[in-house]
C-alpha cells in the first residue's frame, strides 16, 4: 500500500479515469490492495455480464439455474470488492497513524507497539478477505465455462484471470503486514491459509482456461 491516507470518499464514487489518476499519483491511496480489489470487482462484473447474455436463450436453457446464480453472485461480489478497496485504504491509514504515535517514553513505546500491531493485523486481515472472496469468483467462472454464451467465452476466462491476479496481489499485502503483527503463530497460520487459497484458485483458473480453449460444452451442474 501507499503511505498514509488523506480522507477519501468511496472509490466506487470515482470515475474510472479519476481512479486511475489517483492510482498513478503520489496520493497516499489507492495502492496495490485497492487495485487488487477493483480488479476483482471488474472480474465479478464480467461474471454477471456473461450470465446476463445467456439467460433466457433457448440454447442455454439447461443451464438456467447456474446462470441465474452466477448473475446474482457476480453482482454481489462486484459490490463487495469495492467495499474491500475502501477498507484497504482505511486499514493502512490506521496503521500509518499508529506509526506516528509518540514513542519517547517507555509507556509511549508500549502504547505505540500495541497500536501498530493491532493495526497491522487489520491491514493483513482486509486483503485476506479479498483473497477469500476471489475463490467464489473463480468458481463462478469455471461454472460458466462451457455453460454460457459461446460468444462471451473469452470474457469468462478474463474474469477468472482477473480473479487470480487480484488474489495474488491481495495475498502479497497480507504477507507484507504479517511481520509487524508480532504474533508468529498467527503469521504462520495465515501464510499457510493464503498459500492454500492461492493454490486452489490457480487450479480452478487452469480448469476454466482448459474448458474455454477446448470450446466444449459442460454438462449442467447438479443442483
Amino acid at each position: 500500500m501507499k503511505q498514509a491516507a488523506a480522507a477519501t470518499s468511496s472509490f466506487a464514487d470515482l470515475t474510472l479515469a479519476r481512479f486511475v489518476e489517483r492510482l498513478s499519483s503520489a496520493d497516499p491511496v489507492p495502492g496495490g490492495g485497492a487495485a487488487s480489489a477493483v480488479a476483482a470487482s471488474i472480474g465479478a462484473s464480467l461474471i454477471s455480464m456473461v450470465a446476463g447474455l445467456s439467460i433466457g436463450k433457448p440454447k442455454y436453457a439447461a443451464y438456467e439455474a447456474t446462470l441465474t446464480r452466477c448473475l446474482a453472485l457476480g453482482q454481489e461480489l462486484a459490490a463487495e470488492f469495492l467495499r474491500l478497496a475502501d477498507r484497504d485504504a482505511e486499514a493502512y491509514g490506521a496503521y500509518s497513524a499508529a506509526l506516528k504515535l509518540p514513542h519517547d517514553t517507555d509507556e509511549e513505546k508500549e502504547t505505540r507497539q500495541v497500536a501498530t500491531r493491532a493495526a497491522a493485523r487489520v491491514a493483513a486481515d482486509v486483503p485476506w478477505e479479498c483473497v477469500k472472496a476471489c475463490a467464489p469468483l473463480v468458481v463462478a467462472a469455471e461454472a460458466l465455462a462451457g455453460r454460457s454464451n459461446v460468444h462471451a467465452a473469452s470474457d469468462v476466462l478474463v474474469a477468472a484471470l482477473l480473479g487470480e491476479a487480484a488474489a495474488r496481489g491481495a495475498a502479497e499485502n497480507v504477507r507484507i503486514n504479517l511481520p509487524a503483527i508480532g504474533d508468529e503463530t498467527y503469521a504462520d497460520t495465515m501464510s499457510q491459509q493464503v498459500g492454500s487459497a492461492l493454490h486452489e484458485i490457480a487450479a480452478m483458473v487452469a480448469r476454466t482456461r482448459e474448458i474455454v480453449l477446448s470450446g466444449q460444452s459442460q454438462e449442467p451442474e447438479v443442483e
